[in-house]
């Protein structure tokens, strides 16, 4: 982190995913204090605003096996250019979604002009499909393989056609769905996943440890992308695509606490919050929460 900067801007999209209302994720999160909170921790916080996504039903579907392609595109085209612009300020990018789909976007700002970042995904789910193994047509399952630069070309390109990530410091922590394709591919690269039993096995301090030191080493600094559905839906309700088994509070608060503590997060994004789906605004308080321990709250 290299000043008390923190810019946040919200991606309120739902057209990558197949369940509507995380287009609310970004003003659940923000009514639930986000910014007060951040200054309350000394950071000086920037708010951009929302980037302006189409409504899904002023568009037609034109492709099934990748829908709303166009629209994503142009919505991640504008995501680029701004995370890419807050690097070169030097402050930090806190992209607020929306459904996971604006990773494109995220990563390829992050990946201007060369940049070299590690990558921590926590997600329940490899978002490592692409239009040869995809099921639903949903964007938001593809944002880590166009990253990779597999993929529809109008994707991969955003950026530039360079892959955005590098796999050896890219790390998968929390998965317990992943399609057998998805599965196939994630094999054959390079990238780390923690699943489920990893963490049972192993231990939050241990695999965050690890994560830690695969995406840090001879890397710029680590961009954490944070999917809600890696929480436990007992604790986490209001996502779209809810698996049980997943991590609990304390384990996610632990990882972003480890993570702050090791001095290399650069750049957040935190997705998947469906105020539809929750109750009371739980998620959206634990998504700030979650930010908050990324950021330097401590309990003591």
């Amino acid at each position: 982190m290299k000043n008390n900067i923190i810019r946040i801007i919200g991606v309120p999209i739902d057209l990558g995913a197949g369940t509507r209302g995380v287009d609310m994720g970004p003003s659940a999160i923000r009514s639930a204090g986000l910014n007060e909170r951040l200054k309350l921790l000394g950071w000086d916080v920037e708010d951009f605003g929302n980037i302006e996504v189409p409504v899904r039903e002023t568009r037609k579907i034109k492709d099934k096996k990748l829908r709303y392609l166009p629209e994503i595109v142009e919505v991640n085209q504008q995501l680029h250019l701004m995370v890419s612009e807050a690097m070169k300020e030097g402050v930090i990018p806190l992209i607020l979604g929306g459904d996971h789909s604006l990773g494109i976007g995220s990563l390829a700002g992050l990946a201007s002009d060369g940049r070299c970042f590690g990558l921590i995904w926590f997600d329940t789910h490899g978002d490592y499909n692409s239009l040869d193994t995809t099921d639903s047509g949903n964007i938001h399952g593809m944002p880590l393989a166009v990253a990779n630069g597999i993929g529809v070309e109008e994707l991969t390109s955003i950026g530039g056609d360079q892959k955005k990530i590098r796999e050896e410091n890219t790390v998968i922590i929390g998965a317990r769905e992943i399609d057998p394709q998805e599965a196939k591919m994630l094999h054959q690269s390079k990238i780390t996943v923690f699943t489920m039993r990893d963490i049972d096995q192993l231990g939050m301090k241990e695999v965050i440890s690890r994560g830690i030191k695969i995406a840090s080493k001879e890397t710029d600094g680590i961009h954490v992308s944070f999917d809600l559905d890696v929480i436990d839906p007992e604790e986490a309700p209001g996502v779209g695509t809810p698996v049980v088994g997943g991590i609990t509070y304390r384990e996610a608060h632990l990882a972003m606490e480890f993570l702050a503590d090791s001095g290399h997060v650069s750049s957040m994004d935190i997705v998947e919050v469906n105020p539809i789906l929750d109750n009371q605004n739980k998620t959206a308080e634990l998504a700030v929460s979650l930010i908050c321990s990324l950021f330097g709250k401590r309990i003591f």
